[in-house]
């Protein structure tokens, strides 16, 4: 028994050995003890081209839509033009009855023959007004001379008097009658004219040239027209040969988006052909989507937190860029048609042979040697706060296998690169990936060395 006691005693104490033995021999190998390495991406600081690019995505609609609305209502009693058709300035698009409208018109008309016979009855009773004046004038005179011959008594003076004095009444009154039936004419005149106008407007023509983009009645339906508010919408005319892409712009891209920007056009009917086309923007929003005509500021923040805020910009598509397409389809059609689906890269800005780096490559961190302070306690004293006070971008080079920390000041970037303003040079090896220990977790000091290629490929 104690024979074998003995041998467990000596296998530990040689396991004990080994396993010291082995530890020593790993640490002085490096095996244990070394500091943790991270496995990177490196790339090199160099001179390219960058351009700056905003992309957005709309639909394509004519640069000039015109709403065909009526003014009267009724039938479409005939529809001269088809959808798809070519129209010009003038051009009769479609009738709508007439009938009620002709005896609105016939009606106001006879009115106003019935006012220009008043105004002469009313001028033939002036007439008989001035007679009667005249008479009465003359019995008044030699009235009053009786009198004082005292021929006739004071109350047969008087009766001739008020004769007198009603006959000037009298004239006064029927002149009024004249000015009434004058403005009676020019009222049912003025009806007339409504009257005629709103026939007229029974036949519709069109007030510019273009192609009928959309039809939406047909012969035989009744459309509503009314002068205060939209009516029955009855058509739509386009010039097909000016389009432009109307999209909608981030408010973060738009402050960098000005008139006169080229872009590269992508629309969805010609992407499995390759075709791209170019434009240039025309128009930029002052307002924001939505928020047109609003003066309430309380509506704008009733928005939502997670609500984007987005400004349209109009892009004119260049018929130089598609003259191949009109030409094949010969005057039989156009190459665009409202409604299409595209997307668009507007071009901001662009930069020749500056210095840059992949743009992965860049990072923030917070300048921890500038904390904010929360306010003092009861006891005024400041406390500090992990909330940073300012931020800045910064880039790790590898120097002698570890990464180092330069603070960068950067200038325009595309999808690949950003141009470095300063804080590197030409030639200098960066830190381009992997993104979270870029952007996370690589800190300056730290051991790093290059990924396994086949490693980046698999992810």
């Amino acid at each position: 028994m104690k024979k074998k006691s003995n041998r467990i005693w000596w296998v530990l104490g040689i396991a004990a050995v080994l396993l010291i033995g082995g530890l020593v021999a790993a640490k002085q190998a490096g095996i244990i003890g070394k500091p943790p390495t991270t496995e990177v991406d490196f790339a090199v600081a160099r001179t390219t081209d960058i351009v700056e690019r905003v992309s957005a995505s709309g639909r394509v609609q004519p640069e000039v839509e015109v709403k065909i609305s009526p003014d009267v209502s009724g039938e479409i009693i005939a529809m001269y033009v088809k959808e798809g058709d070519p129209v010009k300035a003038g051009q009769i698009l479609c009738r709508i009855r007439p009938d009620n409208y002709e005896s609105f018109s016939a009606r106001a008309e006879a009115t106003v023959n019935q006012s220009k016979a008043q105004l002469e009855q009313s001028k033939a009773g002036v007439l008989q007004a001035e007679a009667r004046l005249i008479r009465t004038r003359a019995d008044y005179e030699r009235s009053r001379k009786l009198l004082a011959d005292k021929v006739i008594s004071q109350a047969d003076f008087e009766t001739v008097e008020a004769n007198y004095n009603v006959a000037k009444q009298d004239i006064e009154a029927q002149r009024a009658n004249v000015r009434a039936a004058q403005f009676s004419i020019q009222s049912a005149q003025a009806s007339l004219r409504d009257a005629k106008e709103n026939l007229r407007k029974t036949t519709i023509y069109s007030p510019v040239n273009g192609t009928v983009s959309k039809l939406n009645v047909e012969q035989g339906e009744r459309v509503v027209g009314t002068s205060q508010m939209a009516g029955t919408e009855i058509m739509r005319l386009a010039n097909l040969n000016n389009m432009e892409v109307r999209v909608n712009v981030n408010e973060n891209d738009i402050v960098r988006v000005t008139l006169g920007d080229t872009a590269d056009i992508e629309v969805d009917s010609y992407t499995t052909a390759g075709r791209k086309f170019k434009g240039i923007v025309t128009e930029v929003a002052n307002t924001a989507n939505g928020l047109a005509g609003s003066t309430n500021s309380a509506a704008s923040s009733s928005l939502s937190t997670d609500a984007v805020t987005e400004f349209e910009v109009k892009i004119k598509i260049l018929n130089s860029s598609y003259t191949d397409l009109s030409a094949k389809l010969g005057g039989r059609g156009f190459p665009f048609k409202p409604g299409m689906t595209a997307s668009v890269e507007i071009i901001t800005d662009r930069r020749s042979g500056v210095l840059s780096v992949p743009i992965a490559a860049v990072t923030t961190r917070a300048d921890s040697t500038k904390m904010a302070a929360k306010p003092a306690n009861d006891d005024n004293e400041e406390q500090p706060t992990a909330a940073p006070k300012n931020v800045k971008e910064i880039v790790f080079v590898a120097e002698n296998g570890k990464a180092a920390q330069r603070e960068v000041k950067t200038g325009i970037s595309d999808f690949e690169n950003i141009q470095i303003l300063s804080g590197l040079k030409k030639g200098d090896q960066v830190i381009a990936g992997p993104f979270l220990a870029v952007s996370k977790k690589l800190k300056a000091g730290d051991l790093v060395v290059k990924r396994d290629p086949n490693k980046v490929k698999k992810e």
